[in-house]
């Protein structure tokens, strides 16, 4: 008679390894419309073919892998844009008191965006108290390299991840915008130290704008900023940017405490 026993505490580790395995086979066919074959996957997240084959498999029973060719190939299915859309509405929805509070604050717009490759795409907005404020439409879609959101989004890149991003040379937006990458590159230094970037008038005159970036439940990036008129906001940006930080860790803590 066999007499061994199981250990819980080595099950339960080995079942998170599994979950850990399949999260990584998930974001590497992230952005891969075409898919990749079981060798390229098993490639990307150094593990043996026949592991990622048995976890590709249960990945598909589920719906959150699908074919993506007759050949084996495989790409994200269904279920993923299904729990993707739940948690991006969620995250708006849990969002906004921290964006009316910090309106209220500052008086002043506060946006909430996301980014979409090289552009950034505005999801929800709380509108300032100031008769002269600023107002972009959801859905909206801006650079990354002249925004204050969009460069707190690229400080979290490398050089070569920013160049393959957004290249090396850019539009000239207004005559304050940074056109060339190493430019740029010293301006992150700077919001990598303090973790608030800024737009002086980059993207349009007489518009400056804060912000910073933090990631929805699924790891998505999520920007907010505050732009203001530049005639108010040169005086006000320390302060705008302490206020900045303290909301985004207000936020963190309450998802953290959420998530468990």
């Amino acid at each position: 008679m066999d007499q061994r026993v199981v250990n819980p505490k080595s099950h339960d580790k080995s079942q998170v390894q599994v979950i850990a395995r399949a999260a990584s086979i998930l974001r590497a066919l992230e952005q891969e419309v075409s898919g990749l074959s079981l060798g390229q996957i098993a490639q990307r997240v150094n593990l043996a073919r026949s592991t990622v084959q048995r976890i590709v498999a249960a990945l598909q029973a589920e719906k959150l892998l699908i074919a993506a060719s007759p050949n084996g190939r495989v790409r994200l299915g269904p279920t993923i844009l299904r729990l993707a859309t739940s948690v991006r509405t969620d995250f708006v929805s849990i969002a906004r008191p921290f964006l009316a509070k910090l309106s209220s604050e500052l008086g002043e717009t506060v946006d909430l965006a996301t980014v979409k490759q090289d552009h950034l795409v505005f999801v929800d907005q709380v509108i300032g108290s100031h008769r002269l404020r600023t107002v972009s439409a959801v859905g909206e879609m801006f650079p990354l390299y002249c925004t204050a959101n969009g460069k707190a989004y690229l400080a979290e890149l490398d050089r070569d991840a920013i160049e393959k991003l957004i290249g090396t040379t850019y539009e000239r937006r207004t005559p304050k915008t940074f056109t060339r990458l190493d430019r740029l590159l010293k301006d992150l230094m700077s919001v990598r130290q303090c973790g608030v970037a800024f737009d002086r008038e980059e993207h349009t005159l007489g518009i400056c704008a804060a912000g910073v970036v933090t990631r929805d439940p699924l790891g998505n990036v999520i920007a907010i900023s505050v732009p203001v008129p530049a005639q108010r906001f040169y005086d006000r940006q320390a302060h705008i940017a302490d206020c900045l930080l303290a909301t985004k860790r207000a936020l963190d803590a309450h998802l953290s405490a959420a998530l468990g």
